[in-house]
């Protein structure tokens, strides 16, 4: 799973980019992007393995893609370095909270970016399929030519009028006929607000919040100087500038869920382990995510939810005893931080 970190030029993109994945930024990569790993931070996990003593843990991870900082009034070209997230599962759109305040007006911007860059890309299909539809070809194809054509026009019709493809109620049939576009604006998108010494602590203005209710902030480049600090200077320089907790692994976990995805976590003594799912995927997809041969093999799956797990005081056993443990066949949808023992056959 990928994100990609977008936004205008000075808000901080690469800064966030190293506070998230502790990668330091390569010059070098700046125009094509950097991409590195963080892993997704999960206190269940840690329960979990304080009960088994296992001999490894292993979060699931996130992949971050650093990409151009986008220029104001250069649409052309910001097209050009948007296209560089399109193979992005979703898009954080990092805004500059430590030089300006109008987040909602930032925003907006960025969204009009995504628009004029989709609308170009469907725009340059449209004349293709048209000059096609001109030249003799079986029926079938041109039947589907001709529905591609009335639903690319759709699509630019409503870019076109500043809406997002994602707002236009798309079939899933649609969505997959115009999955190799890797529309911005049908992406996933996260708002982070990159904050300076001041204002963290500040509720996030109601505009933003209309916009985007789900945006979150943090002081990056604050937070990533009081971690390079002695313990007992930290707490100090803490204390002095009201800075109660560290928001790295809350915001981790934001990105990770506000991107459509779940956990679910498999255990024992070798291995606890938490696995990255798409939200609402059953149990037999959920086996493939592990190995490619279970999901073929899929017999059941013996099922725990976690909350379940603590309330039998972390013990596989009692939940047995007391009939917590349940056995699912394939289509059994998986929720989040169900822990699962997969079983398959030869």
């Amino acid at each position: 799973m990928k994100i990609g970190l977008v936004g205008f030029a000075g808000t901080g993109k690469s800064t966030v980019f190293e506070w998230l994945t502790g990668e330091k930024p390569d010059p070098s990569k700046v125009q094509q992007g950097q991409t590195a790993m963080a892993d997704v931070p999960d206190d269940r996990l840690a329960q979990i393995a304080a009960v088994f003593k296992p001999k490894k843990t292993t979060y699931t991870k996130i992949a971050f893609l650093d990409t151009p900082g986008l220029m104001i009034g250069e649409q052309k070209d910001n097209a050009r370095r948007l296209a560089i997230i399109r193979e992005a599962n979703g898009v954080a759109v990092v805004l500059d909270g430590f030089t300006r305040t109008d987040f909602a007006k930032q925003l907006a911007a960025f969204r009009d970016e995504c628009l004029f860059a989709d609308l170009e890309v469907v725009s340059n299909r449209i004349p293709k399929i048209e000059a096609g539809l001109k030249k003799a070809k079986p029926a079938k194809e041109r039947e589907a030519d001709e529905a591609e054509l009335a639903l690319l026009k759709r699509v630019v019709a409503a870019l076109e009028a500043g809406t997002p493809a994602s707002a236009l109620g798309l079939t899933a049939d649609e969505e997959k006929a115009v999955r190799s576009f890797q529309l911005l604006t049908l992406k996933p998108e996260l708002v982070f607000v990159n904050r300076g010494d001041s204002g963290f602590n500040d509720p996030l203005p109601a505009d933003l919040l209309a916009l985007a209710p789900a945006a979150t902030q943090a002081p990056v480049k604050l937070e990533m100087e009081l971690l390079a600090l002695s313990d007992e200077d930290r707490a100090s320089f803490m204390a002095d500038m009201g800075v109660t907790s560290f928001r790295r692994a809350e915001t981790v976990r934001a990105l990770f869920y506000g991107v459509g995805r779940e956990a679910f976590f498999t255990v024992g003594h070798d291995e606890c382990r938490t696995w990255s799912i798409p939200k609402g995927c059953t149990a037999v997809e959920a086996a493939g995510c592990i190995h490619r041969d279970l999901s073929e093999k899929f017999v059941r799956a013996n099922v725990i939810g976690f909350a379940d797990f603590v309330a039998c005081g972390y013990s596989e056993k009692e939940a047995k005893a007391k009939g917590i443990q349940r056995t699912e066949g394939k289509t059994y949808v998986v929720k989040d931080a169900d822990i699962m023992e997969i079983l398959a056959g030869h």
